[in-house]
Order: structure tokens, then sequence, then C-alpha cells
């Protein structure tokens, strides 16, 4: 929304960007599962009249590669179209004042079964059983290529303006995907609704998926880690003059993604880096500080991540322990006995082996 309201007011037309920074959430969270009420979050948006799909490829694109290079595990992109699923609730019969809701409702099928969605239409929303019924035939499939092949020959859906549009849309997509060689990752699942309502064409979320053999993986299943769609009247909203920028974008959930990271090391006991540093310049004997700002103003001319500590005369063992604690994996020794051979003693903290060089 803030960028929609940034190009209505700039009267930018075209632009790609990213953005990293904090966003608010309405609703309560739970805040054990990595969601937050105030948290940052990265986007990519792409702003401008371009041809069909292929900016939305270029999103997805960029989800699969942060995600393939982040190593988070096993993930799955699914996309799906509000055309789509509007083109489904009409054909089902549901009136048009409805579809909001009922969208919401069956956003609801990635944490509750279906008997469950169905009974909230039923019980909640006042949709006819038949209605729930029928819905339900449709927001339960998902595939590729070969789905959207099925129902663009289904005989209520083809008959449907709004969804044959989509189903169009959705077949050119996974064709760029094809292309990009990430269809493998993708999943055209009609259940996924997304819950904001100025979504207006296609629509994705990245779901980290449960690894059975992997037992950290149930204390860090949070679910989606990122999302987004096309919203092509969102801008048109901010614009005195109502002038339409079409839009598509994606959230990469940051603080999700740092919850299921900092959970996994946790439980593996595994010890995290704070640091990038390479070696640490050590001293064993006092009144050698000179000969530690020398050797680490040499390392560092050369583009080696070394650090000492900012003390006169500390103890060896101190500076050793400082990079057992701080995960520095080697410490560059030099004494009064490697000044007078003119050599540096090259000690690998994990190990404890030392070299003269």
């Amino acid at each position: 929304v803030p960028f929609a309201r940034y190009l209505a007011m700039n009267k930018i037309a075209n632009m790609k960007r990213y953005h990293v920074a904090k966003v608010y959430r309405r609703d309560n969270p739970a805040t054990t599962r990595g969601r937050y009420r105030e948290f940052y979050q990265c986007d990519f948006d792409i702003a401008g009249q371009f041809d069909p799909m292929i900016p939305d490829a270029e999103c997805l694109k960029i989800v699969h590669e942060i995600l393939s290079d982040l190593q988070l595990g096993d993930f799955l992109i699914k996309v799906n179209d509000r055309r789509i699923l509007n083109g489904v609730f009409a054909v089902c019969g549901i009136p048009e004042s409805k579809f909001i809701t009922t969208c919401s409702t069956v956003d609801k099928l990635d944490k509750m079964p279906w008997e469950e969605v169905r009974s909230e239409m039923v019980g909640e929303k006042g949709l006819s059983p038949e209605a729930a019924d029928h819905i339900g035939e449709y927001v339960q499939l998902h595939g590729g290529l070969d789905l959207i092949e099925r129902l663009l020959q289904d005989p209520k859906l083809s008959q449907n303006k709004l969804a044959k549009e989509g189903l169009g849309d959705m077949k050119l997509l996974f064709e760029y995907l094809t292309l990009f060689g990430i269809t493998g990752k993708i999943s055209f699942d009609l259940s996924l609704a997304r819950g904001l309502d100025y979504y207006t064409g296609v629509i994705f979320e990245a779901v980290l998926l449960q690894q059975e053999n992997d037992h950290v993986e149930e204390s860090v299943s949070v679910g989606s880690v990122a999302g987004g769609g096309r919203y092509d009247g969102l801008v048109g909203m901010f614009d005195p003059k109502g002038r339409k920028v079409p839009c598509v974008g994606v959230s990469i959930g940051i603080e999700r993604i740092f919850s299921i990271l900092e959970q996994r090391v946790k439980a593996s006991g595994e010890k995290v880096r704070t640091t990038e540093t390479q070696v640490l310049v050590a001293t064993p004997q006092k009144h050698l500080l000179a000969a530690r700002l020398k050797l680490i103003s040499e390392l560092w001319d050369a583009g080696i991540k070394a650090e000492m500590l900012y003390k006169k005369d500390p103890k060896l063992l101190k500076q050793l322990q400082y990079c057992e604690d701080m995960g520095i994996p080697l410490a560059a020794i030099v004494g009064e006995q490697e000044l007078t051979d003119g050599v540096v003693k090259l000690r690998d903290v994990a190990t404890r082996e030392e070299v003269r060089m």
C-alpha cells in the first residue's frame, strides 16, 4: 500500500524496486511461530504496463532464487489467480457480494481440513451445502500445466469470462516458468486465496515443507515465508484522477526466515559465527603491541579480515579464548622468538596445530 501511494503521489507509471523496512500487522499473530505485529519485510515490485505474465514470472523466479540460496529446506511456491477463484465462485452459484468472505474462508484450507472449511461456509457464511460441495470440487485441486489444460476444457469454467482469462494467463505463466527451469517447485493450487482483497490477478505464496526425517522440523514449521501477487487497481485508489498503474510484487518475510534459522541452529547445537574475522593477531609476552599493530596492518592491507584485542598486554590464554568464543578459526602469534626468527606462528584454534611461517 505505501508503494502504491508513492507511485500515485509522484505520478510514476514505471518502476522496478526492492525495499527492506518495518511493516505492521493488524491481527494478533502467533509470535511463537515467527509471526509478529511489527516486523521487517523485504518487498520487490514491478510497476508499469507490460506484456502479460513476464514481470509476474520474474517475481516467482526471485522467490525461488532467494529460498534456494538460503537453504531453508524443501519449499513449494503455490500460485493461483483471483480471476480463476472468482470464476469458480460464480459457476458454483455464489453471489458476487459473498466472493470476498468466501475467499477468506477458502484461504484457511492450508490450516484446516476441508470439512471444517465447508462447515464455516455453510454455518457462518450462509452458503448452501450444494454450493459449498461444488466449490470443494475445485479448491482441492492442485497441479501444473496439465491441470490448467483440464480446467480450460471444463464445461462450466470455460464459459466464465474471468476464469477463462485467468487460466489463459496461468498457462502463459507456466510456460515462462518452464523456461526459467523452476516449475519443479511451483504448484498451481486452487485453494490459495490470500486474504487481501486488493489482488486482481495472479497470487502466490511460498511455504516450507515438512521433512519427516528432520527431527528439528516440528519446532520450526512456520509455514509461509513469502507471498505476493498482482494488484492492478491499488495505485488508482490513491491517484486523484484515478489513473491506474498495473503492479506485481512479492514480500519476503525476513523475520520469519530468521526465526527458522535461529531455531534450527539452537536445536542442532551448532555454533554460529558472529564475525567474519579470519585471523586474530596475538602476542604471548608483554610489550609487543607494536609488533601486533605492524602485523595487523600488513594483513589488512592484503585484504585479510584480521582483528586484535584492544589491550596493551593481553594474556595469550585470553586471546585464544576470544578466538574460541567468536569462532575465529586462526590465531597469528608473534612473540619475541618469532620476531628474532622473522616468522609468525599460525595456530589452528580448533585443532591447536601450529605452523611457523
